[in-house]
């Protein structure tokens, strides 16, 4: 296995618009972004963004002022169930910008911040669709997933054969964070840096959460 240090090296040097070397610099000291996209499905080489929302955390404080926004265009049809989920039309977006015309904001936004979300691959993997053609390279930045700082925190010294639930609601539940409106992207990238924040804490203060003796087995990866 490559060392990641190595890898960014390599990604450094192959990167086409050297305007961006920003994103290899480390970001302000404590700082991270919390991450969500909406999209119309969720296959990564068909589907497309619809929505775009990141916040910056700053140590234990969610910064909503600082936060970046967009709807975009998808060159991918609008699909039935997807609007059921995100309940946005074509003609939601129609007037809305292409990706591509938004990227720019969005990696100065972020620029070399971890990102934090939950099931952050999958966002970060429709991003990368659109970074890497534009800047030769995928996304660097590290990457922090929420639910495994909660699986640490609920399950880390859990007996073997434990029951695991990992959804987005049951983690809201546990940490006490009142439940936005799903599936919008700004709404989801809150919860997501609240549930950091609150994991974060958790950590600090070597408090482990409390297991019920009757969990149910789910792990929906798609919940938010």
């Amino acid at each position: 296995m490559i060392p990641r240090a190595i890898k960014r090296l390599f990604h450094q040097a192959s990167i086409g618009d050297q305007s961006y070397r920003f994103m290899f610099k480390p970001g302000p000291a404590d700082e991270v972004v919390a991450i969500d996209c909406e999209t119309t499905g969720l296959n990564v080489r068909t589907d497309d963004i619809v929505t775009i929302a990141a916040i910056r955390i700053r140590g234990n404080r969610i910064l909503t002022s600082e936060r970046f926004e967009a709807t975009v265009r998808p060159d991918a049809g609008m699909r039935a169930e997807g609007i059921k989920v995100h309940r946005l039309r074509q003609a939601d977006v129609a007037q809305s910008p292409f990706i591509r015309k938004v990227l720019p904001g969005l990696l100065h936004f972020i620029g070399g911040r971890p990102l934090v979300g939950y099931y952050v691959d999958f966002d970060i993997a429709m991003l990368d669709k659109y970074v890497l053609p534009y800047i030769e390279i995928e996304l660097p930045n590290p990457r922090i997933e929420v639910s495994k700082l909660y699986y640490e925190r609920k399950y880390g010294d859990a007996p073997a054969n434990t029951i695991v639930d990992l959804s987005f609601a049951s983690m809201l539940k546990d940490l006490g964070i009142p439940p936005l409106a799903q599936h919008d992207a700004f709404n989801d990238a809150l919860m997501t840096a609240m549930m950091y924040v609150a994991l974060r804490d958790l950590k600090e203060r070597g408090v482990r959460i409390a297991r019920a003796r009757s969990n149910v087995a789910v792990f929906n990866p798609t919940g938010a």
